[in-house]
C-alpha cells in the first residue's frame, strides 16, 4: 500500500461529489486533476496532483491550470496535495509556491491506511444506525457535519442533499434514544475503502460513538465489496483514536483555499 491508494481514494471521492451535480466537472489536465461540485463551499471545488513533480517550475505549472479552470468559472477553490507526490526540495519550497500563487494553506491531514482493523479497546456503545437516502438522514448528515467541520449548513446540503451523490457516497447517521448523535461514509477508490465525514456532536463526543459507527459503515462496505484495507485523512482531534483502531500514517495531504 503506498500514497498512490490514499492519493487515489482521496481523488475519487470528490469525483463521486461533483458526478452528482449537473454543474459538476470531472477533468484530468497535465498532471493535475479536477474534481468540482459547483458549490459555494470551496473545498468541493477541488484540484489533486495526479503525477510526480520534479522540479519548483513543474509544480507553479500544476497550480496555474487548475487556477484557469476555476477562475474562468468563478469559484472560490481548493487544492488537495498529496505531499509524496513531490520530489523532496520541491516539497520544502511548496508552501512557499502556493502562497505565491494566492492559494492560503488551510491544513494538513496525516494519510493514514489500515490493512485491517484492530479491535475496540472498550466496549462500543449501542446505536441505532441507519444509511443516508431519505430526506430526514440526509439532514441529520448535514446538521451534524455543518456543526462539527465549522461549515454553514446551507453550504453542506448544497454538497449533500440530493439523491444521486448517495448512490456512491456510501452515508451512515447513528442515533442514540432516537436522536441522530454521529455520522461516517465509506467510498470504494484506489483498492480501499475510504473514510470521510467522521463526526460527533461536540456535546456527545469521548462515547465512542464516531468510532461505533465508522466501524459499521466500514462493515457493510467490506461485506459489499470484500475489500478489508481501508485509508483515511485525520484531523488532529482523530489521530489518537485512529492509531488504536490500526491506522498508521504513510503520507501528509496539505490543503490550500483560494
Amino acid at each position: 500500500m503506498t500514497f498512490e491508494n490514499v492519493a487515489d481514494n482521496l481523488r475519487e471521492s470528490f469525483r463521486v461529489v461533483a458526478a452528482s451535480r449537473s454543474p459538476g466537472e470531472v477533468r484530468e489536465l497535465r498532471g493535475v486533476s479536477i474534481a468540482s461540485a459547483g458549490v459555494t463551499f470551496q473545498m468541493f471545488n477541488a484540484a489533486f496532483l495526479s503525477a510526480p513533480v520534479p522540479t519548483e517550475a513543474e509544480l507553479g505549472q500544476r497550480i496555474l491550470l487548475p487556477m484557469l479552470h476555476f477562475n474562468s468559472r468563478g469559484y472560490e477553490w481548493s487544492y488537495w496535495v498529496c505531499e509524496d507526490w513531490m520530489e523532496s526540495r520541491t516539497r520544502r519550497k511548496s508552501r512557499q509556491i502556493f502562497e505565491r500563487h494566492g492559494l492560503r494553506h488551510s491544513v494538513d491531514l496525516p494519510g493514514m491506511v489500515a490493512e485491517r482493523l484492530a479491535p475496540p479497546v472498550r466496549p462500543l456503545p449501542r446505536l441505532e444506525m441507519r444509511r443516508v437516502g431519505d430526506a430526514a438522514t440526509r439532514d441529520a448528515f448535514c446538521a451534524i457535519g455543518s456543526v462539527c467541520f465549522h461549515v454553514p449548513i446551507a453550504w453542506f446540503r448544497e454538497v449533500f442533499d440530493n439523491d444521486s451523490v448517495w448512490e456512491r457516497f456510501a452515508g451512515y447517521v447513528g442515533y442514540k434514544d432516537g436522536e441522530p448523535v454521529s455520522t461516517a461514509a465509506v467510498v470504494m477508490g484506489g483498492g480501499a475503502m475510504g473514510v470521510y465525514n467522521v463526526a460527533t456532536f461536540p456535546e456527545q463526543q469521548g462515547r465512542g460513538y464516531g468510532e461505533t459507527v465508522m466501524r459499521h459503515a466500514l462493515a457493510d462496505a467490506q461485506k459489499a465489496h470484500g475489500i478489508e484495507r481501508s485509508i483515511l485523512q485525520s484531523t488532529p482531534a482523530g489521530h489518537r483514536l485512529y492509531e488504536r483502531m490500526g491506522y498508521q500514517t504513510v503520507t501528509r495531504v496539505a490543503v490550500y483555499a483560494s
